[in-house]
Order: C-alpha cells, then sequence, then structure tokens
C-alpha cells in the first residue's frame, strides 16, 4: 500500500473488511472468513461490539476465566479474570485457596480522592494571580453546580481547588489542581467536565478583571483529569505465623519464609526485578479489571507512576517477618468504577459484576488488590522454591498442542509423556515429530 486511503471511516463494516482483505492479502477470502468466524452470531449483540470504538472489523477474543476460593475479609469471592497468559488464573486460584487456611486476605481502602488540572501560562505578577484566585474560588463551584449536582446527591463532588505555581518547572506555567470524590463512578467524564468549566471560568474572569495591567496574559493550555492518584489507595495483605506456612513444596516454612522476605527486598532496591516483580501484580490486577470493564492503561499508567514515587522505580509489595509472623502486603492506587461506560453495555462485564456479587467501587478497589497480591504471592512463592517453569511450560503446554494442531491420540500420549518430563518448546516438538514418524 503506497496511497492513503481516504473516507475510510464513512466505508460499511462490509467495504472496511473487504478493503482490508484486498489490500494486504494474498488470498483475501482466507482473510474475510477469519474476520466473519469472530463475529457473533446474534447481529444486535454485534452491532454493540461494533458501536465501542470506530472502525470495528472483528473481535479479538480474550479467554474469560474465574479464580474461586478467595476470602476477603470473612467472605469467599469468586474472581474473574480476563487474561490470555496461560499460568495466571490457575496462579491466583491456588494461592486464593493457600490463604483461605490461614486467615484469608484483608483489604482496606485508605482513600478515594482523584484528581484532575487545569494547565495554564501567566505572564505577569503571580502574587496578584494568587490574589485573584482566593477571590474567584467560590464561582469554579458555583459555575458547575448542574455538572455536580447528581454526583453531590450520591456524595461525591468537587473536594478542593488550589492554584500552584510550577515556574520552576516551565516557564509561566500554572495550574488549577483540583480533587474530587466520584462514589462508584471512575469519574473521568464528570471530572473533565468539571475542568473544561473551571478553565472556562478562569478565562472570563481573568478578562473581565481589573486587576491586571494589559502587558500580563493568561493563557489556558489543556483541562484533562490525572490518572496518577496516589491518595486514591487500597491495600491488601495476609499474615500468618510462619509454621502455618508449611505445605508440600514449603517442607521448612522458616526458610521458605526468609528466602520470600529475600525477594521481595530485592524488588525494593533493583529496578531491574522490580518492573517483572510488579508485571506479575499487574497480572491479577489487569485480569480483574478487564473483566469488570474498566481501564486497564489508566490503572497501569497510575500504578507504575506510584512505584516511582520516591525517585526509583520499585516493588509495589513488601513482606516483613516480626514476632514468628509472616505479612505480605501491597498499597496501589486504583481509580475504578462499577457504574457506567462498559459496566453498563458489555452483557459479559455485567455477568462479571454478578458474580462478584455486584460490589461498590470501593469493594472492586479491594478484590482487584487481593487478586493482585495473589498473583505476585504465586510467583514469588514458585521462584523462592521450584522455580517459575515448570508451572508455567506445563500450563503453557496446550499452546504448543494446540499449534502442532494435534489431534485427540496425539493430546493423550503428549500429555502423558510430559507429566513426568520437563517441558520446554523443543522437547514438546521433538516429541511431537517423533510421534509422527
Amino acid at each position: 500500500m503506497n496511497n492513503a486511503v481516504a473516507g475510510f471511516s464513512k466505508l460499511s463494516k462490509k467495504e472496511k473488511t473487504n478493503w482490508i482483505a484486498n489490500t494486504y492479502f494474498s488470498k483475501p477470502e482466507e482473510a474475510l472468513n477469519i474476520i466473519r468466524n469472530y463475529w457473533n452470531s446474534d447481529e444486535k449483540l454485534q452491532q454493540l461490539h461494533d458501536e465501542f470504538i470506530e472502525n470495528t472489523i472483528s473481535n479479538l477474543y480474550i479467554p474469560l476465566g474465574v479464580a474461586p476460593n478467595f476470602l476477603i475479609n470473612g467472605k469467599y469471592k469468586t474472581i474473574p479474570m480476563a487474561i490470555e497468559e496461560s499460568s495466571v488464573v490457575a496462579a491466583a486460584s491456588k494461592a486464593a485457596k493457600y490463604w483461605s487456611t490461614r486467615g484469608g486476605f484483608k483489604a482496606t481502602v485508605i482513600d478515594t480522592e482523584k484528581i484532575g488540572q487545569v494547565h495554564f501560562t501567566f505572564n505577569g505578577d503571580a502574587e496578584k494571580l494568587q490574589s485573584f484566585f482566593e477571590q474567584i474560588k467560590p464561582k469554579f463551584f458555583s459555575d458547575t453546580q448542574s455538572i455536580t449536582k447528581n454526583m453531590q446527591q450520591r456524595g461525591g463532588g468537587i473536594l478542593d481547588i488550589k492554584l500552584k505555581d510550577k515556574r520552576s518547572l516551565l516557564e509561566n506555567y500554572f495550574q488549577l489542581h483540583a480533587t474530587f470524590e466520584t462514589k462508584d463512578s471512575m469519574g473521568a467524564n464528570f471530572i473533565n467536565s468539571c475542568l473544561e468549566q473551571f478553565a472556562t471560568t478562569l478565562k472570563d474572569e481573568f478578562q473581565n478583571s481589573d486587576l491586571f495591567s494589559e502587558d500580563e496574559t493568561l493563557k489556558i493550555v489543556m483541562s484533562i483529569l490525572s490518572n496518577y492518584v496516589p491518595n486514591c489507595i487500597v491495600r491488601a495483605e495476609v499474615s500468618c505465623p510462619i509454621e502455618d506456612l508449611t505445605e508440600k513444596h514449603i517442607p521448612n516454612p522458616q526458610e521458605f519464609a526468609e528466602r520470600f522476605l529475600q525477594a521481595v527486598q530485592i524488588a525494593e532496591v533493583e529496578p531491574f526485578r522490580a518492573v517483572t516483580h510488579n508485571k506479575g501484580i499487574m497480572n491479577g490486577v489487569d485480569a480483574v479489571i478487564l473483566a469488570t470493564g474498566n481501564d486497564f492503561r489508566a490503572v497501569e499508567a497510575g500504578v507504575h507512576a506510584y512505584a516511582s514515587k520516591n525517585g526509583q522505580y520499585a516493588s509495589l509489595s513488601h513482606a516483613k517477618i516480626e514476632n514468628g509472623i509472616f505479612t505480605f502486603w501491597l498499597e496501589i492506587p486504583l481509580a475504578l468504577g462499577t457504574v457506567g461506560g462498559l459496566t453498563s453495555l458489555h452483557p459479559l462485564v455485567k455477568l462479571c459484576f454478578e458474580i462478584l456479587e455486584k460490589p461498590s467501587a470501593k469493594e472492586l478497589m479491594e478484590i482487584v488488590a487481593v487478586a493482585g497480591l495473589a498473583q505476585n504471592f504465586a510467583a514469588l512463592r514458585s521462584l523462592t522454591t521450584t522455580g517459575i517453569q515448570e508451572g508455567h511450560m506445563k500450563m503453557h503446554l496446550n499452546n504448543i498442542i494446540n499449534q502442532f494442531e494435534a489431534n485427540e491420540e496425539e493430546r493423550r500420549l503428549i500429555k502423558s509423556y510430559f507429566k513426568k518430563n520437563a517441558v520446554s518448546h523443543s522437547a514438546v516438538v521433538e516429541f511431537i515429530e517423533n510421534l509422527r514418524k
């Protein structure tokens, strides 16, 4: 393809898929068959999915699994997880079952404050700007009354607005830094609507003010919420006497606890390890966020910024051994919603909320944090005992079998052989080739 395509978004779905197939594939009909095979047979349901984004051509399926036996704050939960990585749901389920007999998971929402900013430049006397801001601050609240009315009825709204001088970072740079409570809504549209009104109010009031000279100027750059929410924090933890850590792969619980603690400490000081360590946490977090129709990209960005809050990227989870008690915990920022967006539209998302027994946004924060902690525990337990590859590769075996389109008899023989032998891609390929000779 050497030329741009004009008016693509105005084409029908059929025209779009035909264009894709004819432009990029030597066998267009084969490509079209693959695209169509992933369409839902229910036309109304498919149309719903088509309208989630622009230029939809098909659906990309990700497995939706469940991890049962999560004992969270004294109540059992089955957690839905949408993820393609083979070992994640199995590891979460195993960790859930392990801790269900050792007191379960404790989770607490520490705060739910969200942040939005109006970024602007001001060329003039900063003291006059501060005085001007104090004068017009009540107007920011009154001018957004129509936007905040429903949110206030649910117990949310604008918490505070501050003027911040950021000229040490960028010439003439200032911001309105606003904090919000959005209750069960993630709140992005609400916050952005408030911010845009703040910007309008700020600009109009500045133009009508006689406090500033003609040489003093104020220009709005942009108004947008922040996905960094360091005051929207949830804590999840597990703890038990060290001797209670004993299981098949942990014959010496004291040695296991000490090695586990060292593994966490390494992730606290070594960024190369911390990134992979935190990725394991996000395996659990993202899977639940996807299953509940929330924005995993926003959460990822905020969580990793939080991991760097002290100037170096570090572990999100921590561990300690005190007075014979092993404790493992994490604190992460999570801005989640249980109303609005996909949570009200996607049939499987609604089903997942039913499985979770219709949690509030705070309860969902707790569930997501627990899933992340469970995933991290499962990974560190494997790393400090049998090694992570044994379990991971056995779960990956199905992918390799499917890649070679093994029949039922071949599947039986392959799985039987690798119950007792180490799984690697080359070993499986060699076994299949020998089987087929």
